[in-house]
């Protein structure tokens, strides 16, 4: 035991905002004396970051703990912590007996008083700490950095919880209602991340484009982008995750437009392309709403990637509300699509549909939304070749050829402008450039999803006319 004590291992599961707080976590482990290792067995604390949003998630996050709890030694504790906490408190306990702990999202911060309390029980039973109150901190509270760094990239985390009434989601009731952080903390966090040579920050929430409205800031996203424009300008690229339709404004298109920082980039999850459709699941319907944006948006930044999901197989969804889906993926073409086949959640409004769609009418239309898509995406790839382009290298590797045997050579992976980190695509560089760096590169090839690039060093690099990437982007 004295080889294990003051150590944890935490297992993160489930989205990038999940990851967050499990790095958040970790700071506060570390304040209080503690380490992290990569092994379970040489914890004192294991903890499990959990994911309550869907069956399949919550069935990894299970079968997770239980692993831990069944291999566990004496003297270690399992903590389950997250989403799924959250969300079924007391009862996690029913499906993972042997648990030590339980704590929710809302109070992340408060995980090492749990690991305290736990180390002085005199009982057996699990301790739970599951304030139903939503809470903040950042820099300036607990010097905890709200964010996540992988490389050079990090994920910044902007508010917590969600105010939406969609009828398909049960994130409302895990994370409670919306509540942002103030924007100096947020801009000290850029700030910091910025001195830490950080090449990418992502501002993520469940609803960035909400941020600021329980504080009564009007186009709350346009001023925080200003600001941490103005106060940390040594941040190349500053991407926007998770926004909602309706709320990407004018002023909020405008501000992304003038900022060199700002990518030509937008995550707006719009779930669907019928009217009807989108009624049932209680989110914005109208359509016209999309067309008139988007087309506002490109025209103020011609090369504007946008990224969507859309969900297939809603109750009730008919073959015409699915023809209107596809139209409207045609008339759009949307640079990435994620499609994900409905699945019913316990609580929320539209488990109590009727009109289930069968699986099999699921799996069909998935599979033509997706081959629809492959080929947009693959044109718009296509597009790219001959251009040339500035990439975040993230790694190197070794090329293969069809039997999967090294080749002689190296190449370096990258994203562009163009692609998020895990859900997008990459760019394949012959050649092995400085990973964490921003260098141009000209696209010589196209996949559905990748591309292929050889080095351009020393080329200017032009995005959109009057928009120049190269003057302090590229030292």
């Amino acid at each position: 035991m004295s080889s294990r004590k003051n150590k944890y291992h935490l297992i993160s599961l489930g989205c990038s905002k999940n990851t967050v707080d499990s790095e958040s976590m970790a700071q506060v482990l570390n304040q209080n004396g503690m380490r992290g290792v990569e092994v379970a067995d040489r914890a004192e604390v294991l903890i499990v970051n959990t994911c309550g949003f869907i069956d399949s998630a919550k069935q990894e996050s299970i079968d997770t703990l239980r692993d831990l709890v069944e291999s566990r030694r004496d003297g270690q504790m399992v903590i389950a912590a997250g989403c799924l906490s959250q969300r079924y408190g007391s009862d996690l306990v029913q499906e993972v007996p042997g648990l030590d702990g339980v704590i929710g999202t809302r109070r992340w911060m408060d995980i090492f008083d749990l690991v305290r309390r736990l180390r002085v029980r005199k009982h057996p039973e699990p301790l739970y700490h599951l304030p139903t109150d939503a809470h903040v901190v950042g820099l300036d509270e607990r010097g905890v950095l709200r964010a996540s760094i992988q490389g050079a990239s990090a994920y910044l985390k902007i508010s917590d919880g969600c105010r939406r009434p969609c009828a398909f989601c049960a994130i409302p009731k895990i994370k409670g209602t919306m509540v942002s952080r103030p924007l100096e903390s947020i801009v000290s966090e850029a700030v910091k991340l910025q001195e830490m040579g950080i090449r990418e920050v992502m501002l993520i929430a469940q609803d960035t484009t909400d941020w600021g409205s329980d504080l009564g800031i009007k186009d709350g996203m346009a001023q925080l982008l200003d600001a941490i424009v103005e106060a940390a300008p040594g941040i190349p690229w500053i991407r926007l995750m998770y926004a909602y339709p309706g709320y990407v404004t004018p002023r909020l298109i405008e501000t992304m437009a003038k900022h060199k920082q700002v990518l030509r980039y937008l995550d707006i999850p719009l779930q669907h392309g019928h009217r009807d459709t989108l009624l049932r699941m209680k989110r914005p319907a109208k359509i016209e709403w999309v067309y008139e944006t988007l087309a506002n948006m490109r025209a103020a930044m011609p090369d504007l990637a946008v990224r969507t999901t859309f969900i297939v197989g809603y109750p009730g969804e008919t073959d015409e509300e699915f023809e209107g889906l596809m139209q409207f993926v045609r008339d759009l073409e949307f640079d990435r699509v994620g499609a994900f086949k409905y699945s019913y959640e316990i609580g929320t409004p539209s488990a109590l549909l009727p009109d289930q769609v069968t699986d099999d009418v699921k799996d069909a239309r998935w599979n033509a939304l997706m081959e629809l898509q492959q080929g947009i995406s693959l044109k718009k790839n296509q597009a790219l070749v001959g251009r040339t382009i500035p990439i975040l290298i993230e790694g190197h590797g070794q090329p293969e050829d069809e039997d999967g045997s090294l080749l002689e050579g190296s190449l370096s992976l990258g994203r562009s402008y163009r692609d998020a980190p895990e859900i997008d695509g990459y760019v394949i560089v012959e050649g092995e450039l400085p990973v964490g760096e921003i260098v141009p590169v000209r696209v010589t090839g196209a996949t559905t999803y990748d591309l292929i690039a050889t080095p351009d060093i020393g080329s200017p690099i032009i995005i959109q006319p009057g928009v120049r990437y190269g003057d302090g982007m590229l030292e």
